[in-house]
């Protein structure tokens, strides 16, 4: 995810106030926990974009706490992150759907032939830098043909998919493209990631431009898919120090239910330096989710970690 895209961030990011207690029941309950229970999936993005990506996420993955991960599959290093999810198949790793490409100089094409969906890409053969670009010049059918071909793609790999989400928000632009999500979700039998509908969470989208409306939302629920209680998808500061407080902040303030956290990850070297200028960033967070401190204060504040694997249990695939 692009630092320049912190808007679509905060589109389903914290400042979605939850739902009022006793308004619905939490997915944590659903899953068999207390209604004061706080839980956090705690999910790395991007894995797949660069060898330093793919080392943090594995790293975090390992000793961290880091629970989950989404993969990117038109990027370069795919097959790297494919083959270790191939001899892990216990962990928890996503597809990443993938309908943009925003660095300067590391680009990715669609993994579909470009005759078939010449609204995905720039005149350079490159998806577009931009979800609103993506949104003006692609076609549902487009979107449907690439997002199909990436999801067989890694399943041709050997990875056995717990979710889907989408890259930069792709997916929540325009509603055709958030009825492809969905339509795939239930083809494939994967929970993707939508959080539940609640009247902050509608007014929040509109007021950054999403058309994607609280019965869209709850339809994929009613549907049989689980969703999640909150998403956040990023925080303040860019080094270790400042995005270690905002990251210790939100943990001290999640609320009962389910909470995605979204992190991307990244290491100190020259090859992130050359991708993007968050590279800071992206360090600081694998720092913070490999930190003890970090850790313990979950421990102390009795938060449970939970995976896509746990809430997919949750899903009616006969509805």
């Amino acid at each position: 995810m692009n630092h320049r895209l912190a808007n679509w961030g905060m589109l389903i990011c914290a400042c979605w106030l939850a739902f009022a207690e006793g308004r619905a029941q939490s997915t944590a309950v659903k899953l068999g926990y207390g209604p004061g229970d706080k839980l956090i999936l705690i999910h790395a993005d991007d894995v797949g974009m660069s060898h330093t990506v793919n080392t943090a996420t594995i790293d975090a993955l390992k000793h961290g706490m880091v629970t989950s991960a989404s993969i990117m599959v038109p990027c370069a290093w795919f097959p790297e992150i494919a083959d270790y999810a191939k001899s892990n198949p216990d962990l928890d790793l996503g597809l990443h759907l993938t309908l943009t490409s925003e660095w300067k100089y590391l680009r990715w094409r669609p993994v579909s032939p470009i005759a078939d969906v010449p609204g995905l890409v720039d005149d350079q053969g490159f998806m577009w830098r931009s979800e609103r670009q993506t949104a003006f010049k692609a076609t549902p059918k487009e979107v449907e043909t690439e997002l199909r071909a990436q999801i067989d793609r890694a399943l041709a790999f050997g990875i056995k998919p717990t979710h889907l989400d989408t890259h930069m928000g792709t997916l929540y632009t325009r509603k055709d493209f958030f009825e492809v999500y969905v339509k795939l979700g239930k083809e494939y039998r994967l929970p993707i990631m939508v959080m539940r509908a609640t009247p902050e969470a509608i007014a929040g989208g509109k007021k950054d431009g999403s058309p994607i409306t609280a019965e869209m939302m709850s339809n994929v629920e009613a549907g049989g898919l689980p969703v999640l209680d909150y998403l956040i998808t990023g925080v303040q500061g860019k080094t270790f120090e400042e995005r270690r407080q905002s990251y210790h902040d939100v943990l001290r303030n999640l609320k009962p239910g389910v909470t995605m956290l979204i992190v991307h990850l990244g290491l100190d070297t020259e090859e992130l330096k050359a991708t993007t200028g968050s590279w800071q960033q992206r360090y600081a967070d694998f720092q913070t989710f490999t930190d003890p401190a970090t850790k313990k204060l979950m421990a102390e504040l009795g938060i449970r970690t939970t995976t896509w694997r746990e809430l997919g249990k949750l899903a009616r695939w006969d509805r």
